[in-house]
């Protein structure tokens, strides 16, 4: 029990980019119908295995199927994944690694020669294009220095990747992506290269994940805590060489240092001298607890929206952590993703009852390296950090439609996947020098059903297709989504009074329709309110509410195809909201005096209902109580007796009656003046206001 840290196996490990090493006489047989960087890949996976490219194509084409389409690419796959799982196995430190994985994304999308060809068109086209004069964007402005002063320094003609490949590459090696989340990382990545992920960034961002990895080294264990054996230091904050982090109870802040681990959060308030025993914020339990953003400022005042909140049932007041920046809420934003990360880890571990403790500590490891890949990122991209969700696992997807289908194919596949395999996340955190007793047992398990770990990317590639499936849909409902968020934006930066406005122009139509009901219901046009009373009461008798609801709808949707028809979008594609008035300024402000008053006259009125009411319900009047309980038991008999729709029936026809000639000629105002009395009549609650 003690300190755990994820330590790598060489001090060169990740970030060595030099190009790869010629092969020998051994490997130098080249393929003509493959492209010259399969050809290179064959070569160089022969030379890592200590055999000839022929023999790894004999024992490729021993499991061949001829009537499999994609020959060139399944070899490369099959060759790639041998080559990968030698160098997990041995030194994942190695200086070529790096160059080496980019050359298998390389082979595995270009593997044919007809591949190569047509890439050395799109170059050329590339170049034509760049001759003209770029067009300059708002967006060009947030484009990290790496990209828009090195890139163009590192990069002429040289090779890129694409998603597909990068995906790839992450169902074989999750230390560069995971194959759940592996297409954000990619575009969030790419998103200033044109979606083409080039050598130069790709090396850079490995670099970056070996100095995460030592970073977190180097991190102390909270004062009075012993970690877990399973339990890693994730990210620490609060420290001298990092900004603060305050702990806000009730008027007074805590200055201290916090950390996370893939269990819980640590507070260590600052002392005097040393820091004091740290509070512990167990996010992994089964209960109903949550973290949220939030705002605070001095003596509680809600000023600065930079905080986390936890509240939990267990605790009788929420946890507020401010994360104090000048401008932005980057610092907030970081540490609400990862503390929703690990507490979403353990959701998903309990929901979907994943019992073994190899294929939890594979969840983890895989939860550990992601957190990896956003640190790696965030100093990568500095200047615009980039999204945290989109490098996360459970985060992303809990936030995504369809988001809970992925996460239901990803417990599947996590059961019936082998954790033993040489390139798995937990495989690799054992290679980067992570050693426990807990895991050195698993380790022991895993190896004895991993021997027989020959399996192909293309068999890696039909274990997860249920779940490439569940994943291509939700990013397409995200996509979707987007748009439509994006389309709300305006409307919500608008302020009160405009948005009163809209809503007042898309209620015209409603408003249209008021006048008509009310010339009907006022017998305005005898024939259709003649019409519309037989068709009420025929209904109600025949008891057709399904039929006429059934027929409202049917309405609407021929109003729709109408609509569609007439190319109603295109005519009236936006809503034109004037905010003219022929009132002086003088008129608008006693207006708003008018409107103000009216309001409150309302408020009042519906409050001393409330009171009368309460007064009957708790017979403050017996008078008035008893009146209330003799209609109700007069009601109830008659409801009990008489038929339901006999009852809708004469309401229906008594209310026409009032409205038409007959009604008013034969009216009689004094009912409703008694009623009117009887009402005023009955006292109220009394209500006192304290300070």
């Amino acid at each position: 029990m003690g300190k755990k840290h994820i330590q790598l196996s060489t001090p060169s490990s990740l970030h060595a980019s030099q190009a790869l090493t010629p092969p020998t006489a051994m490997a130098t047989t080249h393929k003509k119908h493959l492209s010259a960087f399969a050809n290179d890949l064959l070569s160089t996976s022969a030379l890592k295995l200590g055999t000839s490219v022929d023999r790894l194509v004999e024992e490729f084409e021993a499991g061949w199927q001829p009537e499999t389409t994609g020959y060139s690419r399944k070899l490369v796959e099959f060759c790639s994944s041998k080559a990968l799982n030698e160098l997990c196995s041995k030194v994942l430190g190695d200086g070529s690694l790096s160059r080496f994985t980019f050359n298998m994304m390389l082979a595995w999308e270009m593997p044919d020669s007809a591949d190569e060809d047509s890439h050395t068109e799109c170059v050329a086209k590339e170049k034509e294009e760049r001759k003209r004069p770029p067009k300059e964007t708002e967006e060009q402005d947030e484009i990290p220095l790496f990209y828009s002063d090195l890139m163009p320094l590192l990069v002429d003609n040289e090779p890129s990747i694409g998603e597909d490949a990068f995906a790839w590459l992450g169902s074989l090696f999750p230390l560069v992506a995971d194959i759940v989340n592996g297409r954000f990382t990619f575009e969030t990545l790419t998103a200033p290269t044109g979606n083409r992920l080039h050598f130069p960034a790709y090396d850079k961002f490995l670099k970056e994940i070996d100095k995460c990895i030592k970073h977190l080294q180097k991190q102390a264990t909270p004062k009075g805590v012993e970690l877990a054996d399973d339990e890693f230091i994730l990210h620490v904050e609060g420290t001298a060489s990092t900004q603060r982090v305050v702990r806000h109870i009730g008027g007074a802040s805590w200055p201290g240092r916090l950390t996370i681990t893939n269990y819980a959060l640590y507070f260590e308030a600052m002392g005097v001298l040393s820091y004091e025993d740290a509070f512990k914020i167990d996010l992994s339990k089964d209960i109903d607890h949550h973290v949220k953003s939030g705002a605070t400022g001095p003596w509680g005042a809600p000023l600065f929206d930079k905080a986390i909140v936890y509240e939990s049932p267990e605790l009788s007041e929420s946890i507020i952590l401010e994360f104090p920046e000048i401008t932005s809420s980057t610092r907030r934003e970081h540490w609400l993703a990862l503390s929703k990360e690990v507490m979403l880890l353990h959701q998903f571990l309990n929901k979907f009852k994943i019992e073994s403790p190899i294929q939890a500590w594979e969840m983890h490891s895989r939860t550990i390296l992601g957190i990896i890949r956003l640190h790696a990122a965030r100093e990568m991209l500095r200047i615009s950090p980039p999204d945290p969700t989109k490098f996360l696992i459970f985060a992303l997807f809990d936030e995504l439609p369809k988001g809970d289908y992925v996460l239901g194919e990803l417990a599947k596949s996590l059961k019936n996947a082998n954790s033993g395999r040489l390139c798995s996340a937990s495989s690799i955190l054992r290679s980067l020098n992570v050693s426990q007793q807990s895991i050195a047992v698993a380790e022991v398990k895993e190896e004895s059903a991993g021997e027989s770990e020959s399996a192909s990317a293309s068999g890696q590639a039909e274990k997860f297709s249920t779940l490439e499936s569940a994943i291509n849909q939700a990013r397409e409902e995200e996509e979707e989504t987007f748009i439509a968020k994006a389309t709300t934006e305006g409307l919500k930066e608008e302020g009160i009074g405009d948005n009163v406005l809209v809503l007042r122009e898309q209620l015209r139509p409603l408003m249209n329709v008021l006048p008509w009901f009310q010339e009907i219901v006022q017998w305005k046009r005898p024939a259709v309110t003649l019409l519309v009373i037989t068709m009420t009461l025929v209904i109600i008798y025949k008891e057709w509410f399904h039929q006429a609801i059934a027929a409202f709808l049917l309405w609407i949707v021929a109003k729709m195809l109408r609509a569609r028809q007439e190319n109603v979008r295109d005519k009236h594609n936006k809503i034109v909201v004037s905010k003219a008035s022929d009132q002086t300024t003088i008129e608008s402000i006693v207006s708003a005096q008018h409107g103000f008053i009216t309001v409150q006259d309302i408020v009042k009125t519906a409050n001393i209902a409330i009171l009368k009411i309460q007064s009957i319900l708790v017979s403050r009047t017996n008078k008035h109580a008893n009146t209330v309980m003799m209609v109700m038991v007069g009601l109830a008999i008659l409801v009990a007796v008489v038929p339901l729709k006999f009852i809708f029936m004469a309401t229906t026809t008594f209310y026409f009656t009032t409205t038409s000639k007959l009604g008013k000629y034969i009216a009689n105002d004094k009912g409703n003046r008694r009623l009117k009395e009887w009402w005023d009549s009955i006292p109220v609650v009394p209500v006192e206001i304290e300070d």
